[in-house]
């Protein structure tokens, strides 16, 4: 599990293909102090695998599930990456819960500055998104927590304060850009959970949403 808190800005060294798998070689440091071989690593958003370790970096493995579903086909050699240690226990929160589980990718429709910050513009691939994206809630984009601003006509809104803005490739992206989104987890367990009745056998009933008892989900703390 993660922040969404990005520690580093990683660079990628090497990139080998076969098929639609990868394995990215990364270059990094300040992220390095502790990684451990088998540990999670948040790549862009994206939940891996340390493979092999060195001083100045590390590899991962990427499958063609995640090729096809983010925006890590598209990295080249010099490419510039976010980067996050999976969360200590113990660890300050200073994010939202992120799982490194991306949902989909997102186009940058508009950037500008608005004062002190940026005001971003992301359209997502995939419009069924939208019920999970909700004004004040939390998105993850390319790996970073942020706060939605607005969602309107088929987009959403991000206003990035300036050491986010530093601190991550955000700077580096443009208009047309490609990024990987995550919605709230909790959004998602909720709506699962109303396609099911308290039946302890787990067997959805209806389907419908009404059919749901309260007491359910009062156990289960959802309300």
């Amino acid at each position: 599990m993660f922040t969404g808190i990005v520690e580093e800005i990683g660079t990628m060294k090497s990139i080998s293909h076969k098929g639609e798998a990868m394995v990215l070689g990364i270059l990094a440091s300040r992220i390095m102090d502790d990684v451990k071989l088998g540990d999670s690593i948040s790549v862009n958003g994206v939940c891996l695998t340390a493979t092999s370790l060195e001083a100045s970096g590390f590899t991962v493995d990427v499958m063609p599930q995640t090729y096809r579903h983010t925006n890590l086909s598209r990295l080249k050699p010099g490419s510039k990456v976010n980067l996050e240690r999976a969360m200590a226990a113990g660890g300050r929160f200073g994010g939202h819960i992120v799982q490194g589980h991306v949902d989909g990718t997102g186009t940058i429709a508009s950037m500008r500055q608005d004062q002190n910050a940026v005001f971003v513009e992301i359209e997502p691939s995939e419009p069924a998104l939208f019920k999970y994206i909700i004004p004040q809630g939390s998105i993850t984009i390319d790996g970073i927590s942020l706060t939605v601003v607005s969602v309107e006509g088929g987009r959403f809104r991000v206003s990035i304060i300036p050491h986010t803005w530093s601190e991550t490739v955000l700077a580096l992206k443009r208009a047309g850009d490609t990024v990987n989104l995550e919605t709230d987890v909790l959004g998602k367990y909720v709506e699962h959970l109303l396609k099911f009745n308290h039946d302890p056998s787990g067997q959805s009933q209806s389907g419908n949403p009404s059919n749901v008892n309260l007491s359910f989900l009062v156990e289960n703390g959802f309300a």
